[in-house]
Order: C-alpha cells, then sequence, then structure tokens
C-alpha cells in the first residue's frame, strides 16, 4: 500500500480531518498495516494499550453482554476508530474481525500527532502564526462543529467583518473533507449582523461526499440564530482541459506603490486635499489590516470624490503562511470582502455624502492554484447598481498573469438614514 493511498484515506476519517494536511501525511508514514481474519480477536479486553486503529477495510465488533451481541453501535465499519482517548493503559472491551480486516495502527508513541494547538499548521503554535491565520483558527468542539472568535485586532466595523465570516465558515468546511479535495468554488449569504463581542458556532453539514468532488453547508450561528450561510464544493485535482480567455490589465509592479500606511501618512501631509479631511485622516483610530494593499493608481480622491465604478489594486497576507492550500484560498475569501462592494459606490460619491453597505451575497469560483502570501491582482468593476443594490463583479490575478479566482457580490448600497432628533421633555 503506497503513501498516497494511506494518506487519501486518512483524510476520510472524520477524527483526523480537523488535523492540519501536515500532520496526516506524518501519520501515514509511521501507521502499521494489520490484517484479521474473520472471527479473529483484533484487540482483547485488559490488554495493553499500543496505539489507535483505524478501520481500512471490512468490519469489526465490539464485544459486549450477549443480549447486544447484535446492535448496531457495537459495529465498527470502514473509517471508524478505536483504541484513542483510553483512560489508563490496557483496553475496555474485546474488539472482534465480523469479516476479513484490514486496520491502520498509529503506535501509542504516535499518538500525540492527533493533538495540535492549530487547525493550519502541525509545529507552530497559534500565537507565531501570522494575524489572518490567527483570525481563521477555529476550535473543534464536536464532528462538525467549530467555534471562531473575532480578535481584538481583527478588521471589524462595528460588526463582524463579512470577510471573516466566509474565511471561517471555508475553514469549517474544509475541515471536514479530504484534504486532497480541495475548494472551488462557494456561494454565501449575510442574514444577521453578526456581534463581535461573543463566538461565532460554525454548524458544517456533510451535503455529499464523491469519489472527486465533496459538497458543504456552513451555519453560522450566534444567539441562536443563523446569522450567516455558506455553500462550498470541494474537488479533487484532476487533470483536464486549460485554456484562459481574460487577461491581466497593464498596472504597475506592487514593489513600486505605496501601502494602505504609507498613502494614509502622504494624506496627512497632501495640502491639495481639505484640511477638514486631513485632520479626519490623522486623528481617526487606525488599525491596521492583516492583508496588505497597495492600489494601482493612488490619487487625490477622498471617500467623497465620484470616480469610475472599477479599481484594481495589489493584495497580499502580512506575514508567511503554512503551505497548506486550503489555508490560502480561505485567506483570500477573507481578503476579498475587504474592499469589493464600496466600488459600487464609486460613481455616487459626494461631498457630505454618509452611506450604509451591508453585503448581502458573495461568490466565488476558485480556476487554480495560488499563494495569499503572495501578490495578487483584484481587479473590480462594478456593471451596475439598482434600488439599494449595488453588484460588481472581480478577477484576481497571479504575477505570471494567470486568472486565480473570479468573484461576484450583491451589496445593499445606500445613503445612511439621519438620525432621529432626541425628544426631551418640556417639563
Amino acid at each position: 500500500m503506497n503513501t498516497e493511498s494511506v494518506v487519501e484515506f486518512l483524510g476520510n476519517v472524520p477524527l483526523l480531518q480537523k488535523l492540519p494536511s501536515s500532520s496526516l501525511r506524518k501519520i501515514a508514514q509511521v501507521v502499521l498495516l494489520k490484517r484479521y481474519g474473520k472471527g479473529d480477536y483484533v484487540v482483547r479486553e485488559d490488554q495493553t494499550w499500543d496505539g489507535c486503529y483505524f478501520i481500512f477495510e471490512g468490519e469489526a465488533q465490539v464485544s459486549g453482554p450477549a443480549e447486544e451481541d447484535n446492535r448496531s453501535e457495537f459495529l465498527l465499519k470502514q473509517f471508524d476508530y478505536f483504541g484513542l482517548g483510553i483512560s489508563g493503559n490496557v483496553h475496555s472491551a474485546d474488539i472482534v474481525a465480523m469479516s476479513q480486516l484490514t486496520c491502520l495502527v498509529l503506535p501509542r508513541d504516535y499518538c500525540p500527532l492527533l493533538e495540535t494547538n492549530s487547525i493550519w499548521q502541525s509545529d507552530t503554535t497559534v500565537d507565531k502564526c501570522s494575524l489572518v491565520e490567527r483570525i481563521l483558527q477555529l476550535d473543534p468542539l464536536e464532528l462538525n462543529i467549530f467555534r471562531g472568535i473575532t480578535l481584538p485586532d481583527a478588521p471589524k466595523f462595528g460588526k463582524v467583518f463579512g470577510g471573516q465570516f466566509m474565511g471561517q465558515a471555508l475553514a469549517a468546511a474544509s475541515k471536514t473533507v479530504d484534504f486532497l479535495k480541495i475548494v472551488h468554488s462557494l456561494h454565501s449569504y449575510f442574514l444577521l449582523v453578526g456581534d463581535i463581542d461573543i463566538p461565532i458556532i460554525y454548524q458544517v453539514h456533510r451535503i455529499r461526499d464523491g469519489n472527486n468532488f465533496a459538497t458543504r453547508r456552513v451555519d453560522a450561528v450566534q444567539k441562536g440564530n443563523i446569522i450567516f450561510i455558506l455553500l462550498a464544493s470541494f474537488q479533487k485535482e484532476q487533470q483536464g482541459f486549460d485554456h484562459q480567455q481574460s487577461t491581466i490589465p497593464t498596472v504597475p509592479d506592487p514593489e513600486t506603490l505605496l501601502s494602505l500606511e504609507e498613502l494614509r501618512e502622504r494624506r496627512i501631509t497632501d495640502s491639495h486635499l481639505p484640511r477638514s479631511y486631513r485632520n479626519k485622516v490623522a486623528t481617526a483610530n487606525f488599525v491596521p489590516w492583516p492583508i496588505e494593499i497597495r492600489f494601482c493608481d493612488p490619487s487625490n480622491s477622498t471617500n467623497q470624490t465620484k470616480s469610475p465604478p472599477r479599481l484594481n489594486y495589489w493584495f497580499r497576507a502580512k506575514g508567511k503562511l503554512s503551505d497548506d492550500q486550503a489555508l490560502h484560498r480561505c485567506v483570500v475569501a477573507f481578503a476579498s470582502d475587504l474592499i469589493f462592494s464600496g466600488v459600487g459606490l464609486n460613481p455616487h460619491r459626494r461631498k457630505g455624502l454618509r452611506s450604509a453597505s451591508l453585503s448581502l451575497d458573495h461568490a466565488m469560483w476558485f480556476h487554480r492554484p495560488l499563494r495569499a502570501d503572495d501578490w495578487l491582482l483584484f481587479v473590480i468593476v462594478s456593471p451596475t447598481a439598482h434600488e439599494t443594490r449595488g453588484f460588481v463583479t472581480g478577477e484576481m490575478f497571479n504575477r505570471k498573469g494567470e486568472l486565480v479566482v473570479s468573484l461576484t457580490q450583491e451589496a445593499l448600497l445606500r445613503e445612511a438614514r439621519p438620525p432621529k432628533p432626541s425628544v426631551t421633555s418640556k417639563l
């Protein structure tokens, strides 16, 4: 049995799907193959615990009282496991092969590989990861249930940032599929505003598991209410047709452009901008994003200057990410919502305009492998806005000009309603 077939099998064991892919590859290299005939004892009660067993093929039964021998919950099938979480040093029951049985056994000395501080990296603690990776870190609570939080230094705009919902929900979905299957499309709906002060529970529904594709639905829950829904499809890598009609536009290299921090400093001192605007920028609470952004056409425009409904910018995650492709796609999903829908407001900006923007739905298609910690060009166009809804489309290219992601989003765009005057008593 070759290592890749072992890796693929382990990726389908629900217990192991929450682990970093690097941990699964390490486990695949140290598991032992054991075969048993029908009726053979796999382990005996009070036998010294020697590791964790994963059923690769066949069926086994946990022995119990005679009247309960045929109860289905005592039957172990492919992808089931036993031996993990034993209290003490011995097995607590007999396990008997009910057919020709093949097991993969992780020796007890390697069982610490089943525990990890991060769902993305096996060798690095969470506190040493990049900020965006920490934002996308989830706590597995039970099978298919994860908990995410809003970190104090995460982007937020008085509510849970939409990209955080997308990135965390996609992370939860990714941790319930064989890691050889990678997300190729997602569709999400924003239902209610999220509270930044309480955890978010992500409930994953395993809609379908096929040989090459898997489908997941994720409900994000706060205070008992579903506030966000994500539907994602995953595919195993396969050879097929390849063409690309879209071309990367001619834009400056990111190294020649200003960062958001540098652009902010320039705006504070730019005498061509209104003093009131410069003072507002200088006094605003500036929290650096975990995503580095460099606009391809920086100008003296402000958020109250009318401009065409389009925007190009380079972006990448700050810091080095692990090599897990699932993580890189979660980071891109997170970053895609930072400025996307706001481009639909460009033709309507004017002095004194106060606007309100809320994401309604967001869809992404991942065409090719990518790295979110290397520069990606985000090309955004807003074809239309009507009846308080703005629509934007986007394409992401890597530095070689390959189209790696296509996106669409619809958002609620409207003028902010003036606050109602407070009523004071005349008494």
